[in-house]
């Protein structure tokens, strides 16, 4: 993406605010052009003036009286176009800055948990704030200099040539220097700032990772080598920016050099046109106007590619993720269901996270409403990736999965995801309150609602232990909770959502085996009358499962209940055997 293309897509995020960035935009030009009003009329009277002091004649008061009443007019006018950018370029770029934020926001939530599984969160919340900001930057600085720059250049040159040819020469030679340096500064640097910007998203990186890891950095003694390898992206990041520091540094004294040789060259050749008759001492004072002016502009030019080239590599990134498509969104024919009845049916469900090795192959099975299925298996046999396809967090290669005999992918994501509670292994919460916590599940839910819940779920009684109850902050991840109390909050915002269709992911894993006793009774109460799909590493856990599912990489190897499982002799008899669930044959027969 170059950098016009990339500043375009910056004006076009101006977006609904469209009426009011083309007002500031004519406002900027008119006063552009009013600028210029001032170095003509200034040399206009020192002409009139010299004009008559060289006659002998007192000066023409109508002519005076008419050129500075021109003069106030343009300057009240110039005031009036400055005070509209001034109370509204701000409050612009203010409003659409966090309308983008927002839109960003939301954007990054959309993205399937494969992209934020290869993607740091540090990473996002940096993409998001940087981008945003320099966004907003560059907004501002659009209706404040970068376009009243550009348009005074269009303006200038014509008028000057008018004026005096010679003289507008040194002005067009001025601003071709300043091109030629200003192009050789940002072939010079973009690639340096790219460098640059890496750095920053590594330090983001890091110390979000650290931070987000306190604990086992101070449980294992981490503090120092931390730091220290923090320090050493701070000392790589510095050794990228100061090249750039540099190149910029060079541009400022060139830009310097260049203002005094070219106000030096309009005195000089002034002098000598003046002398022969080719000019006028007002066309002089003008044109050393005009330089002051056009210097000036020129300053501010550099000064926004400066500031594009710096903030390209972070609105680039930005324009990543905004552009990223979400892999799982909804059809444009997609329906909301309302609440469905559970009947969940796999018909032929095949899926690969790299296109080499099966995941899932072959998945064919169907769960009856209330029905409870157990799905278990070793680590990475494909039991969480078919949970995973049935609430969409990726789509199948081939095949499908049905609700009430409708292909999921017709459903519109919000309302399937409305429709399954989850119960995650690792128990999830966000930094607020046990309150804000439960009605995650149900948004409009009652403090009595959300004490029958934890109340099943075995977590009332440390709830009310809390200072504050239900309104007492969990912390970062919970951290202020035990395992086990992270995860029977969990439960109690899957029993108040209240779905059709439950996932237990190792919902128990965390509890000691009094809770889970507790626990396990309350979950056979709310499975009853809906559909429950347990993955289960624990196989006490499951003996009362509708039917067993046993997968092996990616195949569903055997099915039945707990009894005709451990009856057949199989994998499943087996891995029952090594948690001593069942007894081996030998014994069962000497007893």
């Amino acid at each position: 993406m170059n950098i016009l293309r990339l500043y375009g897509r910056v004006l076009v995020l101006l977006g609904s605010e469209g009426r009011l960035a083309w007002a500031l935009a004519l406002a900027n030009v008119a006063l552009a052009s009013a600028q210029f009003a001032e170095p003509v009329l200034l040399g206009r009277i020192i002409d009139t003036l010299t004009g008559a002091q060289s006659r002998g004649e007192p000066p023409s008061w109508s002519q005076l009286g008419m050129l500075l009443t021109a003069w106030a007019g343009f300057g009240l006018f110039a005031i009036a176009c400055g005070t509209l950018i001034a109370l509204y370029a701000d409050r612009l770029a203010h409003r659409r800055r966090h309308v983008v934020l927002a839109d960003y926001f939301e954007h990054v939530l959309q993205l399937p948990l494969t992209y934020h599984g290869n993607t740091h969160s540090g990473r996002l919340m940096k993409v998001m704030l940087q981008g945003t900001d320099a966004l907003w930057g560059l907004w501002v600085g659009f209706f404040r200099d970068h376009l009243s720059s550009f348009v005074s250049l269009l303006v200038l040159l014509p008028i000057s040539l008018f004026i005096n040819w010679r003289l507008a020469s040194l002005l067009i030679v001025l601003c071709i220097v300043f091109a030629v340096l200003t192009a050789l500064i940002v072939r010079k640097t973009h690639t340096l700032q790219s460098q640059v910007e890496r750095h920053y998203s590594d330090l983001a990186e890091r110390a979000s990772d650290t931070l987000g890891n306190i604990a086992l950095v101070q449980s294992f003694s981490r503090l120092e080598a931390e730091v220290t390898e923090l320090r050493q992206i701070v000392t790589r990041l510095l050794a990228a920016q100061m090249p750039v520091l540099s190149w910029w540094a060079l541009a400022v004294v060139l830009t310097r050099t260049s203002t005094t040789l070219t106000v030096l060259a309009i005195i000089i050749v002034g002098t000598f046109l003046n002398i022969d008759g080719q000019a006028t001492i007002g066309e002089m004072v003008t044109f050393m106007n005009f330089a002051g002016l056009i210097i000036a502009r020129l300053e501010q030019t550099v000064s926004f590619v400066n500031r594009v080239v710096s903030e390209a590599p972070r609105l680039q990134e930005f324009f990543q993720v905004r552009d990223t498509v979400p892999a799982i969104r909804d059809r444009p024919d997609a329906v909301d269901p309302g609440r469905l009845t559970g009947l969940v049916e796999f018909k032929d469900v095949s899926f690969s996270y790299d296109g080499e090795r099966m995941a899932a192959a072959n998945l064919n099975f169907k769960a009856l409403p209330g029905e409870t299925i157990a799905l278990v298996g070793a680590t990475g046999a494909g039991k969480s990736t078919a949970i995973a396809l049935l609430h969409r967090a990726f789509d199948p290669q081939s095949g499908s999965i049905e609700i009430d005999g409708t292909d999921i992918r017709h459903f519109k994501l919000s309302a399937l995801r409305r429709n399954i509670g989850v119960v995650f292994q690792e128990a999830l919460l966000f930094n607020r309150s046990i309150a804000d916590n439960l009605r995650v599940g149900k948004a409009d839910a009652t403090e009595k609602e959300m004490r029958e819940a934890a109340r099943r779920a075995q977590a009332l009684e440390f709830i009310d232990r809390k200072f504050q109850g239900f309104s007492d902050r969990v912390g970062e991840r919970g951290r202020s909770l035990s395992g086990g109390e992270r995860q029977r909050l969990s439960i109690a915002r899957a029993l108040l959502k209240d779905p059709p269709i439950l996932i237990l992911d190792e919902a128990t894993s965390a509890l000691d085996a009094d809770t889970e006793t507790k626990v396990m009774r309350a979950l056979d109460e709310v499975m009853k009358h809906r559909t429950t799909f347990v993955i289960a590493h624990r196989l006490s856990t499951v003996r009362k499962a509708s039917r067993i599912l046993v997968f092996e990489a990616g195949r569903i190897v055997e099915a039945g209940t707990f009894d005709e499982l451990v009856a057949a002799g199989g994998r499943f008899a087996n891995l029952a055997r090594a948690q001593f669930i069942v007894a081996e044959p030998a014994a069962a027969l000497a007893l």
